[in-house]
């Protein structure tokens, strides 16, 4: 019994490349729990274990970036929600940010849908994410990453550091 109710609250993850760098690296081996989804919804900033839309025998650790209703797009590398500024601290800023770094293409911006949540990867030059397979349902954000456990020297509880806008100038 203590067994099977570890196994559902917690999820070992081993990541594999290095679209959450500088934060996580290939070969870290995390814990995520599903708990928190239990209660509430994900939250900017959170960084979850997501079903890979174009394999769904794969996961991918992502960071959520929008949550319904919000209306989200990408210029120049830089991401606007609601037409403000998502400073996002956990971003490096080496190397640049240029690899898909304007989102929509066809269009200035889009809504999230009630259910839909954008995810993206730290290091935005080589993530497969968002912008490339679109929003992703609640339903396939399976649980939050919380604890690093390997490496030794990076044992700890991860930092949800929380990305804040900025109102620009009129």
């Amino acid at each position: 019994m203590v067994y099977l109710l570890v196994h559902l609250v917690l999820q070992p993850v081993r990541v594999d490349g290095d679209s959450m760098f500088p934060d996580l690296h290939n070969g870290d081996y995390l814990i995520s729990t599903p708990v928190p989804f239990w209660f509430g919804k994900p939250e900017p900033g959170e960084i979850v274990i997501v079903k890979n839309p174009l394999d769904p025998s794969q996961n991918l650790v992502k960071r959520i970036i929008a949550v319904p209703g919000d209306r989200l797009s990408i210029r120049d590398g830089r991401v606007y929600i609601d037409g403000e500024l998502l400073r996002e601290p956990y971003l490096s800023d080496e190397p640049p940010w240029v690899e898909r770094n304007d989102y929509p293409l066809s269009a200035s911006s889009i809504v999230l849908g009630p259910h839909d949540y954008f995810v993206m990867g730290d290091n935005r030059n080589v993530s497969l994410d968002s912008r490339f397979f679109g929003p992703v349902p609640r339903s396939d954000i399976e649980a939050e990453v919380v604890f690093r456990v390997w490496p030794l020297t990076e044992i700890g509880q991860l930092s949800t550091a929380h990305p804040t806008l900025v109102r620009l100038p009129s």
